[in-house]
C-alpha cells in the first residue's frame, strides 16, 4: 500500500457530498422505514441513539480500491451511521480488510472507534436501510446521483470490488449512464469474477458478506480474503 492518507482528512467536495447525502429525503418509503427502525430500536441496542439517516461513504479519499455494497443494515449502519459498522457483515469484513492491509484495526463498532481505512473507500448503491434489504429500482436510481459524484471525485480508484449483485449492477449502470457500455449482458455476476472495464478500472465481484451467506458457507473467509488480496495487488500495479 502506498497511500498514507487516512479517513480523518476529507476534501471539500466529499464533505459537501456527505452533507447532501445525510440530508436526503428523496425516497419516502425509505425515510419512513429508517426513522421507524431508529425509534423502535432492537432490544440489544435500546440504549443507543440510532443514526436513522442516510449513511455516507467512508474511507480514504485517495483510495485506489472502491468497495461498493448494497445498503445500510437496519440495526447496523442505520444505527451507527457508518458503512458495515455494528452488524454481522462488518464483523466478517473488517478483519479481512485489516489482514489485507487496508485498515488500522480489525474491529468496527461505532463512528468514534478509531477505525481508519488506507487506500480503500466504502460506499453503497443505496444510502438508506431498505425493508427486507431490497431497495426499489426507483430508490437505487435516486441514489445513483450520489454514487456518480462520489466515484467521479475518487480520482485514484483503480479497482472496484462489488459486494453482491446489487452493487455489481449499480456499477454497470453507472458505466451505461456514461455511455461507456451499451449493454450489461457481457458482465455476468459470479463470485471472483474479474472484468477489465471500459473506464480503465478493474471490476471484481464477490458474494455479499451478509449473515445469510457467511453462516451457510456460501462465502467463506478464505474466499473473501482472496478478493481483497487480488484488489491490493491490482491497486499497486
Amino acid at each position: 500500500m502506498t497511500s498514507q492518507r487516512t479517513t480523518r482528512d476529507l476534501p471539500l467536495w466529499l464533505s459537501q457530498l456527505n452533507c447532501e447525502v445525510i440530508a436526503c429525503t428523496l425516497c419516502p418509503r425509505l425515510v419512513k422505514y429508517r426513522e421507524k427502525i431508529a425509534r423502535e430500536k432492537r432490544r440489544a441496542y435500546r440504549d443507543w441513539e440510532y443514526w436513522g439517516k442516510p449513511v455516507p461513504g467512508f474511507g480514504d479519499p485517495d483510495a485506489r480500491v472502491l468497495v461498493l455494497g448494497l445498503a445500510p443494515g437496519a440495526h447496523g449502519s442505520n444505527r451507527t451511521g457508518r458503512p458495515f459498522t455494528g452488524d454481522a457483515s462488518g464483523k466478517f469484513m473488517y478483519p479481512v480488510l485489516y489482514e489485507a492491509g487496508f485498515s488500522n484495526q480489525p474491529n468496527a463498532t461505532d463512528r468514534n472507534d478509531g477505525l481508519q481505512l488506507k487506500n480503500l473507500y466504502i460506499t453503497a448503491a443505496a444510502r438508506c436501510a431498505p425493508p427486507g434489504n431490497k431497495p426499489l429500482p426507483k430508490e437505487l436510481a435516486n441514489c445513483s446521483r450520489y454514487l456518480d459524484r462520489e466515484i467521479e471525485g475518487l480520482k485514484k480508484v483503480k479497482v472496484v470490488v462489488a459486494l453482491g449483485r446489487v452493487g455489481f449492477e449499480a456499477y454497470l449502470n453507472r458505466l451505461r449512464r456514461l455511455g461507456l457500455i451499451l449493454s450489461k449482458k457481457s458482465y455476468v455476476f459470479r463470485h471472483a469474477a474479474h472484468y477489465e472495464m471500459p473506464d480503465g478500472k478493474v471490476l471484481l465481484a464477490s458474494y455479499h458478506p451478509s449473515n445469510q451467506n457467511t453462516q451457510t458457507g456460501k462465502l467463506t473467509r478464505p474466499m473473501f480474503m482472496r478478493i481483497f488480496k487480488e484488489a491490493a495487488k491490482l491497486a499497486d500495479t
